[in-house]
């Protein structure tokens, strides 16, 4: 004999929601079904296994739980409004709302009830006002629900998609907080390697010049040998080490020393250079933006460093200017008998790379920067900078939005557009609902006139299959006001005697179908 388990109760509150909402929607069942009779009995009563299975499908097949209860609901009503399956229609249409991802599947579903409501309401009903009702009940009980439950559903997806973004910018904004650091970190090497391989390239230039004095001796002529490699040593393990600096100082200075074009100049020529500076009154490093000055004295530098190691000995000019709202700054070191091509990259001060970042620094500042061969040989560098705050490039001045803000956008934009839709929808529906029972009211009393020779050829007790061929297709939907109601067991339906007429044609018959009672009703004031 099986042992009786006791339920597990992780299982039970799993079903617990399942059943709570079975019962709910049986409930309105429940208290209707005693006061039937016929089909409309049974088809009330079939709610409580059909929504049983309705409650199980609602996950996997929200559309067939939402299309099971319709069936039983037009039996009972052409209006599809019942109390038995009124609120399983809502219930269901929200779930399906919620649970499809697809709005398509769900609108032909609605489409399909729409249409076939018309050709059931015509055939059986004889009339199409219950139509009307049934798109009305549609509406309001099926459609809107399903909307409701749309609307959560992007609102959950919204907010899931609001959450990755974040996470997503969150990363970014690191990943661009860790690229500005580097980004510092290595125009404080920029600025390190400039400052101090100029520095070294002079103090090489002097060493070659007391290595080859004549009034020093043999020792310090040796010594100053020694001091020139040390220099041009010292300038090669700078590059080397410069491009991985790794210092967690955000204090450090990002550009070189507070020093002007002229004091520039003056420690080129005190180191044995011979430089001509030729320099306008306003181009002082006062009255320029911090930019611009910074650029320009990092023209003079490098072009200064570049002609010191590739060009010893040789003369350089450098001119400075204003014109047309940019100063203009031009170093050229003209050729002469074995003066090598300065700024080409060879070398141990500029390392490959000291007029890219030349190039790099002009172009933030807003200017151009231009470097080869000059007009008379040798080699120049020549740039142009603004004189009114140097406007960034137009890549770095408009940059381009992000994956996550294209996303987050075309989010919202996708949020507006449903919520238009949710609210749009119905309205629109209801209006041709309005204007559809509007056109009929006006056009169907012309479709349900009973001819005068019609209604004399009707026989009392005659079968209503030999009765029928002589009726409109459609009858009234309502008798006229005041008309008394027909005896139990009795149906009626009525004609127009006129399409203008407050009369009509009363026709009744018993339960198996035979003609009672022909006669002409007229409305009554109450």
């Amino acid at each position: 004999m099986t042992r009786w388990r006791r339920p597990d109760a992780r299982r039970l509150r799993a079903h617990a929601p399942a059943l709570g909402l079975w019962l709910a929607l049986c409930g309105p069942a429940a208290l209707v079904v005693a006061s039937l009779d016929g089909a409309q009995r049974w088809a009330t009563a079939a709610a409580f296994p059909l929504l049983g299975v309705c409650v199980l499908v609602r996950r996997r097949s929200p559309l067939t739980a939402l299309a099971l209860p319709v069936a039983p609901s037009l039996v009972i009503s052409l209006d599809l409004f019942t109390t038995g399956y009124c609120a399983a229609l809502a219930a269901f249409g929200y779930l399906a709302g919620v649970r499809l991802s697809r709005a398509r599947p769900a609108l032909w579903f609605f489409s399909a009830v729409a249409a076939g409501g018309l050709p059931l309401a015509a055939v059986v009903g004889r009339t199409v006002w219950p139509w009307f009702s049934l798109l009305l009940t549609l509406l309001l009980n099926g459609v809107l629900p399903w909307l409701l439950g749309r609307y959560r559903r992007q609102y959950a997806e919204l907010a899931r998609t609001g959450w990755q973004l974040a996470e997503r910018m969150e990363r970014e904004q690191q990943a661009v907080a860790e690229r500005t650091r580097l980004r510092e970190r290595a125009r404080i090497a920029g600025d390190m390697h400039d400052s101090l391989g100029h520095d070294l390239a002079l103090i090489a230039l002097r060493a070659g010049a007391l290595e080859v004095d004549p009034r020093l001796d043999a020792d310090r002529q040796a010594a100053a040998g020694e001091l020139r490699a040390a220099a041009g040593t010292a300038t090669e393990r700078l590059r080397e080490i410069i491009g991985v600096l790794r210092t967690e100082d955000e204090n450090a200075p990002r550009v070189p020393a507070d020093e002007s074009v002229a004091g520039l100049v003056e420690r080129a020529r005190a180191s044995g250079m011979t430089v001509t500076l030729e320099q306008a009154d306003d181009t002082g490093a006062g009255t320029l933006p911090a930019m611009t000055g910074h650029a320009l004295h990092r023209v003079v530098q490098e072009s200064l460093t570049n002609a010191a190691k590739h060009a010893p000995g040789a003369a350089v000019r450098v001119r400075i200017g204003r014109a047309a709202g940019q100063v203009r700054v031009t170093v050229a070191n003209p050729a002469g008998p074995g003066t090598p091509r300065a700024g080409s990259g060879a070398g141990p001060v500029s390392g490959g790379s000291g007029l890219v970042g030349l190039d790099e620094r002009v172009r933030l500042a807003g200017g151009t920067l231009r470097a080869g061969p000059g007009p008379e040989g040798g080699f120049t560098v020549s740039a142009r900078l603004p004189t009114a705050g140097g406007a960034a490039p137009e890549c770095l001045a408009r940059p381009e939005p992000s994956t996550s803000q294209r996303e987050l956008a075309h989010a919202r934009r996708q949020v507006r557009r449903r919520l238009r839709q949710m609210v749009a929808a119905p309205v629109a529906l209801l209006a041709a609902v309005v204007v559809l029972s509007t056109l009929y009211h006006l056009v169907s009393p012309s479709w349900t006139v009973l001819e005068r020779e019609h209604y004399t050829a009707l026989r009392l007790g005659a079968d209503r299959s030999r009765v029928q061929p002589l009726l409109p297709f459609l009858a009234l939907d309502a008798p006229p006001d005041g008309t008394p109601p027909p005896p139990h067991g009795w149906t009626c339906v009525y004609y127009s005697v006129r399409p203008d007429s407050d009369s009509a044609y009363q026709l009744c018959f018993t339960d198996d179908e035979r003609l009672v009672r022909k006669s002409v009703v007229h409305r009554r004031d109450r």
